[in-house]
């Protein structure tokens, strides 16, 4: 058959997509007898928000699998669409004009699932016209029914195997999703910020402690100060009660090797919580615990005049109120890391509530080896996935405070609040409209 002199991409294109999906030219073969290639991709998310780097993302697999394929290996390529959790709820609230909270939590769930279907179909048109050679007769998405059964099947089997446990401690929270999130979901940023010189004046009145802060809207947490046990300048006062600056109470000077002598005065205040030091002092010191912060990010009522005001407000007015009263002495601006939440680029912060977490910290040695036994390309990414691994200071934090999403497959005793974990021949269930057993 002769070739048409000319090449119209729009004619044949659409021709050849159709002739390829009748025929099931890319369709996996599982009795084949060929070696099989299996790619497993991250599903792209249903936000509404095509973009180049799907594009660029896809291509890669795209010419892993086009070439595998002509080496004659029989290819398993599904496809997957991840359409729940917060990406999109919030497509959902923009695409209906609504707002979860608004609404019940079935009523919300039917418009999510209604807007995903929408998106998977552009999502899908747009695949097509690539030319990309996934086999769409696998195609799943991340809450089918098989799906959330497999998920909560994984739950309970960890479950039996005791590496599951739910308890109230520090996790990191995104004020804007208004979630706890995982380690793995946050990353550094920089941000320009100011070092406060604050004095922290001796309850004897015999003298002061100079500290530095970048986060002196924090000052309502303190719950001691910590200096280095070899810091001759500050170890003397080790056993002494300083005033909290705005805040008619004491707290305790203690000494830590963690602290940094080279930093700021070498005192440090310890507040409930600002960082994972804070944690950890909290705990191995056994303070008190004065949380001030609420979901949203705003103060609380235990922090008097600031009560009610966003954290970034609180800071501004309480700056103010330092100078005013002589506390603050002076200090400098900086550009620091700040921990973030990818998914919005907001700072995290560390609130105390009650989430699930998967034991991991036991098994860092196991993840690192695993790492090992496998090809890295380039091969820098495995001294960024053994960088990862060994700085994990946290258990994983597995539940998100969602509308849309897979729900745990456990209901709570009413009168003792003991677990009661739904039977594997009942998954999926929905324990807010289920009943256990």
């Amino acid at each position: 058959m002769a070739l048409a002199k000319r090449y119209k991409a729009k004619e044949a294109e659409p021709r050849l997509q159709q002739q390829w999906a009748e025929t099931g030219i890319y369709r996996f073969n599982p009795d084949s007898g060929r070696e099989v290639y299996s790619i497993d991709t991250p599903p792209p998310t249903v936000s509404g928000m095509i973009h180049m780097g799907h594009i660029f993302s896809y291509v890669q697999a795209e010419v892993m699998a086009r070439y595998q394929r002509m080496t004659g290996k029989e290819v398993f390529y599904p496809f997957c669409f991840d359409d729940n959790g917060l990406p999109s709820e919030r497509f959902t609230e923009k695409v209906k004009k609504v707002k979860a909270q608004d609404m019940t939590r079935g009523e919300f769930v039917k418009l999510c699932l209604e807007v995903a279907k929408d998106a998977e179909k552009q999502f899908r048109e747009l695949w097509n016209s690539f030319g990309f050679s996934c086999d769409w007769s696998l195609m799943y998405t991340t809450i089918d029914p098989w799906v959330q059964r497999v998920s909560q099947r994984s739950f309970l089997d960890l479950v039996k195997k005791d590496r599951v446990y739910r308890k109230e401690a520090p996790t990191l929270w995104c004020p804007e999703c208004q979630t706890a999130v995982a380690q793995a979901e946050s990353e550094d940023k920089e941000f320009p910020s100011h070092f406060h010189d604050l004095e922290f004046r001796l309850a004897d009145g015999t003298g002061v402690v100079p500290i530095a802060t970048t986060r002196p809207e924090l000052i309502p947490a303190c719950v001691a100060v910590f200096v280095h046990p070899d810091d001759t300048r500050w170890k003397h006062l080790v056993g002494q009660k300083v005033g909290v600056p705005l805040y008619d109470r004491e707290v305790t000077i203690l000494s830590d090797e963690k602290v940094d002598m080279e930093k700021g005065s070498g005192a440090v205040m310890c507040c409930t919580f600002g960082d994972t030091t804070d944690i950890e002092w909290w705990g191995e010191h056994n303070l008190d615990l004065r949380i001030i912060l609420d979901n949203r990010g705003h103060m609380n009522d235990t922090t008097g005049f600031l009560e009610g005001m966003y954290w970034k407000k609180a800071r501004r007015v309480i700056v103010e109120k330092l100078d005013e009263q002589g506390y603050r002495k002076g200090g400098k601006d900086i550009t620091h890391a700040v921990n973030v939440h990818e998914r919005c680029g907001t700072p995290l912060e560390y609130l105390v509530n009650r989430q699930w977490f998967i034991r991991i910290l036991d098994m860092k040695q196991q993840l690192l080896d695993k790492g090992g036994e496998i090809n890295w390309y380039p091969a820098h990414f495995k001294v960024r996935y053994d960088h990862w691994v060994e700085n994990l200071k946290w258990d994983w934090c597995i539940s998100r405070q969602r509308f849309y999403g897979v729900p745990f497959p456990v209901w709570f005793c009413s009168e003792c609040g003991a677990p009661v974990f739904a039977d594997e021949e009942n998954l999926p269930v929905d324990p807010l409209v289920d009943s256990p057993g």
